[in-house]
């Protein structure tokens, strides 16, 4: 999950490393003011459960980005750039907190276009929160398997796999990856491969940039999670949705907060 729209994994072409960086986007590291409102569904599509604050990012593509796809595809009807649409589509359906709708978006672009599936993380996020494990573990394999440098799914094959085999057996099971560009990221990857203390990665972010403790805050509370500590989970998560980048960022993974909440009907109150 890095920043948009870079996309880290190999390609085998010059033409496909162009398709991946258009229509793979990692969300945006960015600071926005603009807060819209809109209804969260953890349901089936159109489903109202409640309502929250989400920053979103309107996932259009740029008129030059399509028209250079278009030339890849062969024109605006190619089954290649339906996926990518696709892609698109869930993730704004998961970032309005339908999750079960997101997941038809996935598998559709999947089918549409198989070599998309090598790098949906946003489909394993997705099915971590349809207690999907075995299939959200086997999604972030597959992502590092293409892009080994990822911590992100590195410790989400983890959170699925520790809901499956437990604490112990997942961690020894653990993907290793290439060293991440983030302190942040860097401090959660050895808390989860290795085992650590939460309270003090939160506490070595508190007075840092405001996505840092964003992320130290979100990653505390999975890292309870997988321990089924649930009090501490929704602290730090709550927190994390609470806190300045949380509540004001377009990035992917303050929606993911949020839906996290949503989906364990934790109130942000």
């Amino acid at each position: 999950m890095r920043n948009y729209p870079i996309v880290s994994a190999p390609m085998a072409t010059a033409s496909s490393s162009l398709t991946a960086s258009l229509f793979f986007p990692r969300a945006p590291k960015l600071h926005h003011n603009r807060i819209p409102h809109y209804r969260l569904t953890c349901g089936p599509h159109g489903t109202p459960i409640a309502s929250s604050l989400l920053s979103r990012r309107f996932l259009l593509l740029p008129t030059a980005a399509s028209a250079i796809w278009d030339a890849l595809t062969g024109g605006p009807g190619g089954s290649a750039r339906e996926a990518a649409l696709a892609v698109r589509r869930g993730m704004k359906l998961f970032r309005e907190g339908d999750v079960s709708g997101s997941m038809v978006e996935y598998d559709r672009a999947i089918e549409l276009d198989p070599r998309q599936k090598a790098y949906l993380w946003q489909r394993g996020l997705s099915l971590y929160y349809l207690n999907r494990f075995e299939e959200g573990a086997a999604q972030f394999r597959l992502d590092v398997a293409a892009n080994p440098n990822d911590t992100e799914e590195s410790i989400w094959c983890y959170l699925c796999e520790s809901q499956i085999f437990g604490v112990e057996d997942a961690r020894n099971r653990f993907l290793e990856v290439g060293r991440d560009p983030r302190p942040v990221m860097r401090e959660s990857y050895l808390m989860f491969k290795n085992g650590g203390d939460p309270k003090m990665l939160v506490s070595n972010f508190s007075s840092g940039r405001e996505d840092e403790f964003f992320y130290a805050s979100l990653y505390a509370g999975l890292y309870y999670e997988s321990l089924n500590d649930t009090d501490s989970a929704k602290f730090h998560i709550v927190e994390a949705c609470n806190s300045l980048y949380g509540s004001r960022s377009d990035d992917y993974m303050a929606s993911l907060a949020k839906v996290h909440c949503l989906c364990r009907n934790w109130s942000l109150i």
